[in-house]
């Protein structure tokens, strides 16, 4: 989901979902759901028993032995994933707006497609919020599904982004905004006019099918009906985005060929938006079994894909909390879903210093998953992205905090998302607009290519909040960003590796072991602003670690079974 500009504020409670198909009921908390949450939470307390509220096993389901490789479920990643908004991102005509050109000459900084390079982030995918053309400036109502936003260049441009892209290495995956159209898209008007209109059937009219109007959205607080022309339509975000009808095989046989459309261009895949949203449009709607409805039409619509494009990656926006809810969507769906409950948890970790044993949570997490997808799924774990307070915002503006949750980010399993801007720290809090503010490039907040669509509330250039200001700085937000995906991207057990908990026994540290077939890593990092000293064990058995792989301080050493562990750094074990 995504809160759009003059839409009511979206909200959602944690529910408890029941399935026959589900062996463990498994509830994330730390964070309240629904765009309404900024992901902090005042405790500054986080155990095990917080983050696992209840854990029902089955067949032995979860009883994962961490020291028998035979259940290693890897996760083989693309690497980590950058989130762009075009419009902010780089200008290359001077109209103040981003564009395709000007991304395009930005993906050295990206990634430059030289492993042995150290000034490009070292990103391996891209995920673009919405490309097509829209009469909102941040494209969520799309008025055409197989055009570009004129504004951002041509066709002709975007196929030379995607060439120059997969020349790196880095694959492409854009925003589908399959819930809904624009008001303004020609299906639309012509159902709206036409009541005989072959598009009618497309939306969802209380008048044309006999539904009492009434309830309240699911995506938020406000009424879904909307009147136009004498009927009442359904729009479960706001009124310039009626819902489509995935009841009509029609509008399913569209979007299946939409998606053919842009993988057939040379996309990689689809961030699939508001993706438990294509039946669950009321309050009421609430269940297991419009769940159900959702995932059946995401396993037909993946389907379509894959019989000409198998590998075509497919990550859901499943705005939930509860783990029972996104595993449901990896049962032939998608590859992933976004993890809104470790976002929070790795936030409050950093925020207050203290260990919140993501390890914990995760192993019994991805027993689920496993379970459901067949061992076939790929989390998609992030800190903050377009509808969320930025994170540095989150954190007080608290460089090392920063430093610390990019850390917990980047060092977990699965494909990493980081949201652009913030690892060079841009601030951002609601509205939208000032959460999507344009990509800080140079000292003083101005330059060549810098857009200026919108006048920037938090990034007004204060000093060393640019991109040129941090590429020279060892010490910067940027700099760390850089070195723990250069981790990542070189030691397979933290690309590729499965997850299980270790206690660190230190409050402020948190401790995890990575592992794959053939290595197996401790992650290390002291959150707090104090050296720490973790005393290595043999529990789990057979997990012996002896050496210092990787470090972000070099004062970190390893006498024995004695880690000594600088101030906010992360140290790697084998």
């Amino acid at each position: 989901m995504f809160i759009k500009k003059a839409s009511p504020l979206s909200h959602h409670s944690l529910k408890w979902i029941g399935s026959a198909t589900l062996a463990i009921t498994l509830l994330l908390s730390g964070c309240t759901s629904g765009p309404n949450s900024q992901n902090v939470n005042n405790s500054n307390e986080t155990t095990p028993e917080n983050n696992v509220a209840s854990l029902s096993i089955n067949e032995n389901a979860s009883k994962t032995n961490a020291t028998n490789n035979s259940s290693i479920d890897t996760q083989p990643s693309s690497g980590v994933f950058y989130e762009i908004f075009v419009r902010s991102f780089y200008d290359s005509d001077g109209d103040g707006i981003g564009d395709f050109k000007g991304l395009t000459q930005k993906l050295d900084y990206l990634n430059d497609g030289n492993p042995n390079t150290t000034e490009d982030l070292g990103i391996g995918g891209i995920w673009l919020m919405p490309i097509n053309p829209s009469p909102s400036y941040h494209g969520y109502d799309v008025t055409d599904y197989r055009s570009i936003n004129p504004e951002y260049g041509t066709m002709d441009d975007f196929k030379k982004f995607l060439d120059e892209a997969h020349k790196r290495g880095i694959k492409v995956v854009m925003d589908l905004v399959v819930n809904h159209s624009s008001s303004e898209h020609p299906w639309f008007i012509e159902a709206s006019e036409n009541k005989d209109s072959k598009y009618r059937d497309y939306y969802t009219w209380a008048e044309d099918q006999n539904i009492t109007v009434g309830g309240s959205s699911a995506a938020g607080s406000g009424n879904p009906w909307h009147v136009l022309n004498g009927s009442h339509y359904l729009g479960t975000f706001f009124s310039g985005m009626p819902d489509l009808n995935f009841d009509n095989p029609k509008v399913r046989d569209e979007f299946k060929d939409i998606g053919r459309y842009w993988l057939d261009l040379g996309l990689d895949g689809f961030r699939l938006d508001a993706a438990k949203h294509i039946y669950e449009n009321l309050l009421t709607d609430k269940s297991q079994e419009t769940t159900d409805k959702n995932v059946a039409w995401w396993q037909e619509f993946r389907k379509a894909l894959h019989e000409t494009h198998p590998h075509a990656y497919l990550v859901g926006e499943i705005w939930d909390n509860n783990a029972t809810t996104i595993a449901s969507y990896v049962n032939d769906a998608m590859d992933s879903g976004f993890n809104f409950g470790m976002s929070s948890i790795m936030i409050q970790s950093a925020k207050y210093e203290t260990d919140s044993k993501p390890g914990f949570t995760l192993e019994r997490t991805y027993t689920l998953y496993s379970k459901i997808s067949n061992g076939n799924f790929v989390d998609a774990p992030f800190l903050t992205n377009h509808d969320l307070v930025r994170i540095m915002t989150q954190l007080d503006g608290d460089t090392n905090h920063a430093k610390m949750a990019a850390s917990l980010l980047l060092t977990l399993p699965g494909n990493p998302f980081i949201y652009y801007g913030d690892e060079i720290g841009m601030l951002g809090a609601k509205p939208d607009e000032s959460i999507r503010e344009p990509m800080q490039w140079y000292k003083g907040g101005s330059g060549e290519g810098q857009t200026t669509w919108e006048l920037t509330t938090y990034n007004t250039g204060q000093p060393g909040s640019s991109v040129e200001e941090q590429t020279i700085d060892p010490d910067s937000l940027l700099s760390h960003y850089r070195t723990i995906i250069s981790f990542r991207n070189t030691v397979p057990a933290l690309k590729d590796g499965d997850i299980r908990n270790y206690s660190s026994g230190v409050k402020g540290v948190t401790t995890f072991v990575r592992l794959t077939e053939v290595q197996k890593v401790l992650v290390v990092h002291n959150l707090t602003g104090s050296e720490q000293i973790v005393e290595l064990t043999d529990e789990p058995e057979k997990y012996s670690f002896k050496d210092i792989l990787k470090t972000t301080n070099k004062e970190a050493k390893l006498e024995g079974s004695k880690l000594t562990i600088p101030a906010y750094s992360t140290t790697i074990l084998e």
